[in-house]
């Protein structure tokens, strides 16, 4: 009897485990799709990285990810109110919100789950270890959110 109710009780913890597995793993499962949001990267025809950029997303679960070379991407950052210290040679426009340079998932997560009111995140320069970037991560990852009025602040470090 005793032995059943080992087996009993290690069959019940074993199915917790699972489950609690299971759900962790989802959710630290960076993915766009949950948002149901619509990508689209806006790229130079100089870019070399945006394919590898466009597969990280990919990826991540992220099919829906449409790829626009632009011929003046100056204008394109005029436009759309990107600090020059954040521009690169690709944006996404994921819903409402730019995403400048090579910025990882976890961090549009973060924009598209708080909805702030803001124009839209980016990240300067073209770090190594980030996304569509080869090397490794040498350091924190700084985001930047920039503010309908222009002004830039820490959205995020990872």
């Amino acid at each position: 009897m005793k032995k059943k109710n080992l087996y009993l009780v290690g069959g019940v913890l074993v199915v917790v485990l699972a489950v609690f597995l299971l759900t962790s793993a989802v959710k630290g499962f960076q993915s766009l799709d949950k948002f149901g949001e619509e990508m689209t990267i806006y790229k130079t025809s100089t870019c070399g990285c945006c394919e590898v950029y466009t597969s990280y997303f990919k990826s991540k679960g992220s099919s829906d990810v449409n790829v626009i070379t632009i011929p003046d991407n100056g204008k394109f950052m005029e436009e759309h109110k990107i600090p020059s210290f954040l521009e690169s040679c690709h944006t996404t426009i994921v819903g409402k919100y730019f995403v400048e340079g090579h910025v990882p998932v976890e961090a549009i997560n973060k924009l598209l789950t708080e909805q702030p009111d803001i124009l839209g995140i980016g990240m300067p320069g073209m770090p190594n270890g980030s996304p569509g970037m080869p090397g490794s991560k040498n350091g924190d990852f700084v985001i930047y959110g920039v503010n309908n009025d222009g002004s830039t602040f820490e959205f995020m470090r990872l």
